[in-house]
């Protein structure tokens, strides 16, 4: 942080951001400002009507709350931490740029770790270019197709392999070319069509009654922000005052579901959609499915069912707090201790639809933009045997021509970890939707495998057998990166048995984990090349 004095005590949340960019060095917006007020990190001034800070409570914040500190993290972390691979420069908005965020993905790295190894430029930490534009580059471990993503914008074609079908899916649909005209016509003949569906209930009705009552209680017992600052001095108990106050709203919520004849629950229990979701969200997300399936260009009706697949997941019966984890199935209203007042399960897909209608096709806009004319295709397949080429050539011949010319120049990729996800259960209501055979017995690392010795053993080999078969498509001289948290040290024994030596280790702190832990964390990067 650099040293800036302050000189007014309460100023404007745009002149407060204008100094916090100053003062921290990097670039801090207004709406960053305003995020620390609502949640009661700062206190809300106001003269006429205008919001306004105090610069010393907001200095106050920024040297006791702001996490990470690079001295901090390589006190705990050792000092070969490379704090560079932080990317601490970028925004949230540039780390999740265009088609990379389509589709939530748990697990998945951000773009610009990516781009740093692929792409051409060197520096004192990367001293050489790995891969070049027209080179081929491999992900047996694609995920939801990062590296595919930013090999194309480098001009580097990009072969994926996922044992689960929805990544592939995923993958794929992030790196097809749309009509994005008849996209955006087709999108909005859905959603007319979801409004008139929508008349035959009662649902949309019992939902704005019900979000009326609830700003007028919340307004009441939960004022912003003031409320959040009252939990933070400990002026009030947070799960009595909750609970109590759940409690009350409750017989509101019971006597309107009433008066106004909505079913909450499903008839039945069995899938994972028949669990999650309340019974009106259920039958609109059936009626969209539909419209999505009656759709006749293949590339427009595979990024319908992304924007389905997305609408459906944040509109799973849980509480904020418990979108990653799913504790148990919520069908009443809650005290939310993420936005700290009542909240309420999600009657209808109709918002969440609309709005990722709208974001896809801006991100496709944007991504078109930046797009080459590179080819990227992810298979669905286990890398330890897939017979890469053969796949290839009956699913994208060009590619497999290219393979067969030039071969693989190297790898870019993440394998799981080891029983830390379950990357088919992350996405059950997709499998569900689009009746995806599920892999998860085949799964590397998966988590029910649990992280014992028996399950670190068969990581070593599942990955040995990856990077082996693998082999069998690569130059003589190629380069492979791995990222991975190799807190058992199990890639020294990886690369044994792949007759691989391990060159370079990059070790990176990782702050932008979609888990909000505390902790430092960091990451290693391996490269790997053959012994001979």
């Amino acid at each position: 942080m650099k040293s800036t004095e302050v000189t007014s005590q309460l100023t404007t949340t745009d002149k407060a951001s204008e100094w916090a960019t100053h003062y921290l060095g990097k670039n801090v917006t207004i709406s960053n400002i305003s995020y620390l007020i609502q949640y009661g990190r700062i206190k809300k001034y106001e003269n006429n009507g205008r919001t306004l800070v105090n610069l010393s409570e907001l200095k106050e914040y920024y040297q006791t709350q702001v996490h990470p500190k690079e001295k901090e993290w390589k006190q705990n972390l050792g000092n070969d931490l490379n704090w560079i691979l932080s990317f601490d420069q970028y925004k949230e908005s540039e780390r999740t740029k265009h088609v990379h965020r389509l589709h939530p993905y748990k697990g998945k790295f951000i773009p610009q770790l990516v781009e740093y190894f692929i792409d051409d430029h060197v520096d004192e930490f990367k001293q050489d270019v790995f891969f070049r534009k027209g080179d081929i580059i491999l992900d047996p471990f694609c995920g939801s197709g990062t590296t595919l993503v930013q090999a194309n914008e480098l001009g580097i074609n990009g072969i994926g392999i996922d044992i689960s079908a929805f990544n592939s899916f995923i993958s794929n649909s992030k790196l097809l070319k749309y009509d994005l005209v008849e996209l955006t016509k087709t999108l909005s003949s859905i959603t007319v069509k979801l409004k008139e569906f929508q008349k035959e209930f009662n649902n949309l009705k019992f939902d704005q009654h019900i979000l009326e009552e609830l700003k007028k209680f919340n307004d009441k017992y939960f004022p912003s922000p003031d409320y959040r600052r009252w939990v933070r001095i400990k002026q009030i108990d947070e799960k009595a005052y909750g609970n109590e106050k759940e409690r009350i709203f409750k017989d509101i919520y019971y006597q309107l579901l009433d008066k106004y004849q909505v079913t909450v629950k499903q008839d039945n229990g069995i899938s994972f959609i028949d669990t999650w979701f309340l019974a009106p969200v259920r039958k609109e997300i059936d009626f969209v499915f539909e419209q999505v399936k009656q759709i006749q260009c293949v590339p427009t009706r595979k990024i319908a069912g992304i924007i389905l697949s997305r609408t459906i997941r944040s509109c799973r019966a849980t509480t904020h707090a418990d979108l990653a984890t799913l504790i148990s199935p919520v069908t009443e209203t809650y005290y939310c201790k993420k936005h700290g007042k009542i909240c309420k399960p999600i009657f209808s897909i109709l918002s969440w639809w609309q709005r990722y209608s709208n974001d896809t096709i801006k991100r496709l806009k944007e991504f078109d933009r930046l797009r080459t004319d590179a080819y990227q295709f992810c298979l669905t397949g286990d890398s330890r045997n897939i017979d890469i080429l053969a796949q290839l050539k009956a699913k994208y011949k060009i590619l497999a021509n290219l393979v067969e010319n030039k071969k693989i120049q190297g790898i870019f990729s993440s394998p799981p970890y080891v029983g830390l996800i379950n990357y088919h259960e992350q996405h059950a209501y997709a499998y569900d939707l689009f009746g995806f055979e599920r892999n998860d017995d085949s799964e590397i690392g998966n988590l029910y495998k649990g992280q014992g010795k028996d399950a670190r053993n068969s990581y070593v080999e599942g990955v040995s057998e990856v990077l082996n078969n693998c082999k069998n498509y690569l130059v003589d001289d190629y380069n492979i990166f791995l990222v991975a948290n190799d807190k058992w040290n199990l890639y020294p024994k990886i690369a044994q048995k792949s007759d691989m030596i391990i060159v370079n280790q990059y070790k990176r702190p990782v702050l932008n984990r979609v888990e909000k832990g505390q902790a430092a964390y960091s990451e290693i990067i391996f490269h790997l090349k053959s012994k001979n």
